[in-house]
């Protein structure tokens, strides 16, 4: 059993400024599903937008779901979501510290930060738009505020269509990482057998963690960097950048998560 886990928004959707290769998607599915490979969604999104993604991209239904930037799982069987049973626990048991209300209170007021809808926060999540030219002030005041008090995790990443920054608390126990190792253990899959695909900063934890990685061939500068940083330091990471090429397609969004996937051997010419 192999695992190919993919960011949705402009790793396998199409959503950006990059050009797309119409066929991608259809060919995505039909692979996946030909090669009997385990699909996994590692999004920011929570259910409701990856439902939305689904049917207005026309993506398969995953096998598993990690949504909400990693704080929640859920598998696709039978047509319904159920969400993991153990991992709330999990994270609660692993991340005691942890305390999203504590937080939100401890940022009230901070100039420059703006507290994302409700719907997009939770009891693992509490997330936030900055001001991307005035990051460093910014994230500077939020670590001061509630670095190593609350068990969590301080992740942020660049919004390169709308130009936000977008700055994530979790509980350092539940990211994109931790949930896919998670995940892995649990169906008995070594991390190095998980290909994950990603194209921004809040992708940069999985691709340097001993999984197979992928940056698609629109990632951010932040992350491009990032990875290359972590591979000066440990040259043994296995990661691969798209260059197009691979079937016809030009390496942009899905056709970069194709590309990969063929790389690490996932779909068989």
């Amino acid at each position: 059993m192999r695992i190919l886990a993919t960011d949705l928004d402009r790793t396998l959707l199409p959503n950006g400024s990059w050009p797309s290769d119409p066929g991608a998607i259809p060919m995505f599915n039909e692979l996946t599903v030909a090669h009997d490979v385990f699909v996994v969604y590692v999004t920011g999104r929570n259910l409701a937008l990856t439902e939305a993604a689904i049917a207005d991209f026309g993506i398969r239904h995953p096998h598993a779901l990690i949504g909400d930037v990693g704080t929640s799982i859920r598998t696709w069987g039978d047509d319904v979501w159920t969400p993991d049973p153990g991992w709330d626990g999990h994270v609660a048991r692993t991340s005691p510290a942890w305390d999203a209300d504590a937080i939100r209170g401890a940022l009230a007021g901070v100039d420059g930060l703006v507290e994302q809808a409700r719907e997009h926060c939770g009891p693992f999540k509490q997330s936030y738009y900055v001001e991307h030219d005035d990051r460093e002030r910014v994230l500077s005041i939020v670590h001061d505020a509630v670095e190593n008090r609350y068990d969590e995790a301080i992740v942020y990443s660049f919004d390169s269509q709308s130009g936000d920054g977008l700055l994530d608390l979790l509980p350092r126990s539940a990211n994109k990482q931790t949930a896919l190792e998670y995940l892995a253990e649990a169906h008995g899959i070594d991390n190095a057998d998980v290909v994950f695909c990603g194209d921004s900063g809040n992708d940069l934890h999985p691709l340097t963690a001993g999984f197979s990685g992928v940056l698609v061939r629109n990632a951010d500068e932040q992350l491009v960097s990032g990875v290359n940083r972590a591979l000066d330091l440990d040259p043994e990471l296995k990661v691969y950048f798209a260059q197009g090429g691979c079937r016809g397609l030009n390496g942009y969004y899905t056709g970069g998560v194709i590309e990969g996937a063929f790389h690490y051997g996932l779909f068989a010419d």
